[in-house]
């Protein structure tokens, strides 16, 4: 028989350990010609490095890559696509300590295939594809030097690495997606400029692979993103773009023919009309949501609403079908595909992200690897509900709501449960319901969840998405508060005792909505943005004109960002938070959330500052995710006045 407790006091089972050591980050999954699958593994509990592993078939999962290796790139800051699958016992990978490109065979040694740069990382590669007779990579680098910004480039590196890299294209701001025709014949690639985002407004060119230099545009443009360009087995190129307002596929309608012919290029047809997006925001180099089968069945993650489903489109064409797995969020989405298989990291409402092959003509379902060794008991699982609710302007946004979940406790009869609003991050991008540890370390205990994807966030088609351009730290935060109080007006939550969290852009609507609004009782920020203007003159290139989109042209309209920045109204603060920053963060600096606290300070504001030697923008290591989760805990039960049933370090509330 359940006990009966306050809110927010629960004693449970998942503990901050469980929480940041149970969770392998997984994704790249890749099956081999052999049969062995591959994939990346991020490990908090060893300094959050990333490892590559490897499956052989009918084996256990093993290491590839050497002991303290590190494989993660730093172009665009933010990374993806640090490693390449060239053959069953080939791999390239980037490693984070120097950014050079090594080569590797199995059970070998790596080996350095790029120059040793003359400042540290100063040279960084990603999102790797080798030409068809093995001898050439083509790459994006990234150039750091004592220019104003990092310059980014197309090259070919040969895989042996006997001569230096050589660019193949350079003096657009940004690239990604270098590909390989199967024919050898062609290298397509997407790339675009300041002040645009890869979500707003992206190019695909071509260009002959063996003579790069003559490149064409063939989609694209300042306000048609295009995403994920893959050549088909008939050396077609197919891709992902929003022209229609939706992310939906495309495909020439012919082979590219040989470069030297002097024809046109072929022309372009659409071969989904959903109202729902097959691609995702490319905050990470290498994500793939589109792959051709054997037979010539294309296989997408398909987003509806934020969730995302796994569906086939069959070589005659016709209407996406549901493949009918539990499957809710794919990592980054990120799938690939041998014979007719399809490979991916996923996870569910009922299941943690694990790496799975699915053999699409029988459907048959094999876990490769879980991101925890240990399965979560089902009885603390909360079960996420989608909820709309109305927000400012008369308009509707969207939540994921998990409630309260602990078969050992309920709550007192006349109480209802505390809230935590999360604000993601990104701005731009989206949370998909799925089983997180950390929500259910909060459920678990007595809390109420919402994952709200505010207006801005992807999943939605592309007006939802434009609906923050111009309105940052307006729309998002309005939000946050509209399904707070929806929450509490419909009696599930208490409207007293109302928190909100969020990280990056997540951690900016946090502040802003304690600054600029009385809903809530309490506040987490993770990095979180304070000064806007400070963001737009101090952040990395990626980023740095980010903000035209978002608030405005800087300096010309200096006064929004002023207006937008809880730094400079730090007196109309009267909830107490908390913030937590890596003190290596490039993207969010750390003088955002020190010159935060100061003013706090100065304003007799009751706030708590945790800082963190050796983390960057996003927290990688255990330790660190331990201490803040407990330091949280601890001080939401001092500041919504509950005693928290674990064992937990104080935390210094100044003021």
């Amino acid at each position: 028989m359940a006990g009966v407790a306050p809110y927010g006091s629960w004693r449970s089972p998942i503990a901050p350990a469980d929480v940041a050591r149970g969770g392998r980050r997984l994704g790249g999954a890749t099956i081999a010609a052999d049969g062995a699958v591959w994939w990346a593994e991020g490990r908090p509990a060893e300094g959050g490095r990333s490892a590559l592993m490897r499956r052989p078939a009918g084996g256990e999962a093993e290491e590839v890559t050497p002991a303290g290796a590190n494989v993660r790139t730093r172009a665009h800051e933010y990374g993806g696509a640090a490693w390449k699958l060239l053959g069953s016992e080939l791999v390239v990978y980037v490693d984070f300590a120097d950014q050079r490109v090594y080569r590797l065979e199995l059970g070998g040694q790596p080996v350095a295939i790029t120059p040793e740069p003359d400042r540290p990382a100063g040279l960084r590669y990603a999102d790797f594809d080798l030409t068809p007779d093995g001898k050439t990579l083509f790459c994006v680098r990234e150039v750091h030097d004592d220019g104003p910004e990092a310059e980014n480039q197309l090259v070919a590196l040969p895989l042996d690495g006997s001569r230096a890299p050589e660019v193949v294209a350079a003096g657009r701001d940004f690239y990604s997606y270098p590909r390989v025709s199967p024919d050898g014949l062609w290298l397509a690639f997407t790339c675009w400029d300041h002040p645009n985002m890869p979500w707003d407004g992206t190019e695909l060119w071509v260009t002959p692979a063996r003579d790069p230099g003559a490149a064409r545009p063939l989609a694209g443009g300042a306000r048609e993103a295009v995403f994920a360009p893959a050549w088909d087995s008939q050396d077609r190129l197919r891709f992902v773009s929003d022209r229609d307002g939706w992310w939906n596929l495309y495909r020439t309608v012919a082979d590219l023919g040989a470069p030297d012919a002097g024809e046109d290029l072929p022309g372009v047809e659409q071969l989904t009309a959903e109202r729902a997006d097959l691609g995702h925001p490319q905050w990470l180099f290498g994500g793939q949501t589109h792959v051709e089968l054997a037979d010539g069945t294309l296989v997408v993650v398909r987003t509806e609403a934020a969730t995302e489903r796994l569906a086939a489109l069959e070589r005659g064409g016709g209407a996406l079908r549901d493949l009918g797995l539990p499957f809710t969020s794919f990592g980054f989405p990120a799938i690939t595909a041998r014979g007719g298989k399809v490979a991916f990291a996923a996870a569910s409402p009922a299941r943690e992200a694990e790496v799975v092959v699915l053999d699409v003509a029988s459907g048959e379902v094999e876990a490769v690897r879980s991101s925890s060794a240990v399965a979560v008991d089902g009885a603390l699982v909360s079960e996420p509900r989608a909820i709309e609710f109305p927000t400012a302007d008369g308009d509707t946004s969207h939540a994921f709501y998990y409630p309260p979940a602990n078969p050992e406790f309920t709550g007192l009869a006349d109480e209802r449960p505390p809230l935590i609003v999360v604000s993601h991050g990104g701005p731009t991008s989206h949370d998909a319901p799925a089983l997180d540890r950390e929500f259910l370390f909060w459920t678990s205990r007595g809390f109420g969840v919402v994952d709200v994807n505010y207006r801005g966030s992807s999943g939605f088609g592309r007006a939802y998405r434009d609906k923050l351009r111009g309105a940052w730290g307006v729309v998002d935060t309005e939000d946050c508060v509209a399904a707070a109080r929806f929450l509490a007006e419909t009696g599930e939550v208490d409207g007293a005792r109302l928190a909100i969290r969020g990280g990056s852009a997540g951690g900016y609507a946090t502040l802003c909505a304690l600054v600029f609004h009385d809903e809530f009782a309490a506040g987490a920020s993770y990095y979180g943005v304070a000064d806007a203007e400070a963001l737009a003159r101090d952040t990395h290139k990626f980023e740095s004109r980010y903000l035209d989109g978002l608030i405005g042209p800087y300096p010309e309209r200096a006064d929004l960002y002023r207006e937008r920045s809880p730094i400079h109204f730090a007196e109309r603060l009267s909830a107490p938070v908390i913030l937590f920053q890596g003190l290596e963060d490039e993207i969010v600096p750390p003088n955002q959330a020190e010159t935060m606290v100061a003013a706090m300070a100065a304003n007799g504001i009751p706030h708590a500052y945790l800082a963190f030697a050796g983390e960057q923008h996003g927290f990688r290591k255990s330790e660190t995710e331990i201490r803040c989760l407990e330091a949280e805990l601890y001080f939401y039960g001092r500041i919504l006045g509950f005693e928290p049933a674990d064992e937990l370090q104080p935390v210094a509330i100044d003021s």
